[in-house]
């Protein structure tokens, strides 16, 4: 059950973040894409650089664990560059510049949720 929950609530932070991105020139290619035993959350294109985004969500209902941002380990950020490796391959994608992107969500009771994008973020 709290597996679900938690799936529920990532989706959540996904679908802000993905509005986000559309508000700001994105174009939202896929979600979720699954490749063995990862996932990469969504791949954008940046209308303005023409880049191909890969971005990282991270959600929060507080601060009890810690900011969002830390949740990307060394670990995490070389699974995610892996995961690109293979979106790349698979969808053959050629002479197109790409980039990491992670966003970041916290949900709190009273406001709108706070979200910081972070361009480029892991290299």
């Amino acid at each position: 059950m709290k597996q679900n929950s938690n799936k529920s609530f990532g989706n959540e932070g996904e679908d802000v973040a993905s509005g986000f991105l559309q508000t700001h020139g994105y174009e939202i290619i896929e979600r979720n894409y699954r490749f063995h035993k990862g996932e990469i959350d969504i791949v954008a294109k940046d209308i303005e650089s023409n880049y191909l985004v890969f971005v990282e969500v991270k959600s929060r209902k507080s601060l009890e664990y810690g900011e969002p941002e830390y949740a990307i380990t060394p670990a995490k950020a070389k699974q995610l560059k892996r995961m690109a490796n293979y979106y790349i391959l698979e969808n053959h994608v050629k002479n197109v510049d790409c980039r990491l992107d992670v966003i970041t969500v916290l949900f709190t009771p009273t406001n709108p949720p706070l979200i910081n994008h972070y361009k480029n973020a892991i290299s």
